[in-house]
C-alpha cells in the first residue's frame, strides 16, 4: 500500500495537543526530550502547558507543531508504519524533510527555529490571513490584483479554498467582494504576520544565510516541495527552494493533484488538526485518509494497515 504522510503548518496548534500519545508512548516522549535539549527549550511544557498565548507566538508555534508531529512519526515507525511519499504545508515542509532524512534532526530543529524567530520579526497586528471557501483562485486573484492596498494569495489549499494575506483594514474591505463573487465563507485564521508574500523578503535572506551551513542528504522517501509540487532530488537547489519558500505561495493545490497522479493508497495526516486531512477528502472525494493526533485516530490506522497487510 502506497501512503503518503501531510504535515500540518500554523495554525494547528492547540494547548495539550496529542498528550495522550506523549503520555503512553516512550519512543514519543524520548524525542520531546531530545528535542528540549537541543533547543534549550521546554518543548513540553510549551505544546501541553503553553500558555495559549505563549504557544501562538511564531517562534514557539513552529516548533511546537514541528516536534509534535515527528514525535508521532517515531510511534508509527514502531509499527512498521513509514511514508513512501511525504509533503507539508508550509512549516510542515521541514517536517517532511526531517522525516524522510534529507535533512538531520538537529539541523531541522534549528533551523525551524531560527525561521520562526525570523518570521515573528516581519509579524504585525496590521496583516492578517483569511481562508477564501468557494470561490475559484483566479477569481480570487483577480479581486486582489483589482484592490488598493496589499493582499495577495497566500496558500492555495485545494481548488475551492485559497487563503489570501495582507493588510487588515484591506482584507476586511475585501470580504464583501469575495462574497458578491460567490464566496461560501471567508474566515479569518489566527495568524498576524504576510507569510509567504515579498513582504518577508528581508527574512528569507536571513533564512538563506543559515541554509548555506546546512548539509542536506539523500532521503529515504519522497518529499514535494510547497513552491511546485515536483519532487525533491539529488540536484535541488535545497537554499535557493527554501528561501524561495518564504516569499513565494504555497501550492497544497497541486501536491494534492501529484499525489493523486503517484498513485498514493492512504493519506495519513501527522500532526495536531484536520486541516490537511480535509483538504484532501474535498478535492479527492473517494480518497483514504486519516488524521492521526491522538490515541484514538493513531490505533484506527494500526487496524487500517493491519487489514491493508
Amino acid at each position: 500500500m502506497k501512503i503518503a504522510f501531510l504535515f500540518p503548518g500554523q495554525g494547528a496548534q492547540t494547548v495539550g495537543m496529542c498528550k495522550d500519545i506523549y503520555d503512553k508512548y516512550e519512543e514519543a516522549r524520548t524525542l520531546y526530550e531530545k528535542a528540549s535539549e537541543v533547543l534549550g527549550i521546554d518543548i513540553e511544557k510549551l505544546c501541553f502547558s503553553g500558555p495559549e498565548e505563549e504557544l501562538n507566538k511564531t517562534k514557539n508555534t513552529q516548533l511546537a507543531i514541528l516536534v509534535t508531529s515527528l514525535a508521532i512519526c517515531k510511534v508509527l515507525k514502531k509499527y512498521g508504519i513509514e511514508p513512501d511519499i511525504c509533503a507539508g504545508l508550509s512549516l510542515g515542509e521541514y517536517t517532511a524533510l526531517i522525516e524522510s532524512g534529507i535533512l538531520s534532526f538537529k539541523d531541522g530543529l534549528n533551523l525551524v527555529k531560527f525561521r520562526g524567530q525570523v518570521m515573528e520579526k516581519e509579524s504585525s497586528d496590521e496583516y492578517m490571513m483569511a481562508a477564501i471557501i468557494g470561490l475559484d483562485s483566479k477569481a480570487i486573484e483577480n479581486v486582489c490584483n483589482s484592490i488598493d492596498g496589499f493582499i495577495v494569495p497566500a496558500n492555495y489549499n485545494y481548488s475551492s479554498q485559497t487563503v489570501v494575506t495582507g493588510k487588515r483594514d484591506v482584507i476586511n474591505h475585501a470580504v464583501d467582494i469575495f462574497k458578491e463573487k460567490g464566496a461560501k465563507r471567508v474566515i479569518p485564521l489566527n495568524t498576524s504576520g504576510p507569510f509567504h508574500t515579498e513582504k518577508l523578503e528581508n527574512a528569507s535572506n536571513k533564512l538563506k544565510n543559515e541554509l548555506a551551513k546546512i548539509k542536506f542528504y539523500d532521503g529515504n522517501s519522497k518529499v514535494l516541495k510547497n513552491i511546485d509540487a515536483t519532487e525533491y532530488d539529488k540536484n535541488s537547489d535545497f537554499v535557493q527552494i527554501l528561501s524561495k519558500h518564504m516569499v513565494n505561495p504555497v501550492r497544497m493545490d497541486k501536491i494534492i493533484k501529484k499525489l493523486e497522479k503517484e498513485n498514493v493508497e492512504l493519506y495519513v495526516e501527522v500532526g495536531p488538526g484536520k486541516a490537511l486531512g480535509g483538504f484532501v477528502k474535498k478535492e479527492l472525494k473517494d480518497a483514504k485518509v486519516i488524521s492521526v493526533n491522538d490515541l484514538k485516530s493513531l490505533d484506527s490506522l494500526i487496524e487500517i494497515v493491519k487489514e491493508c497487510k
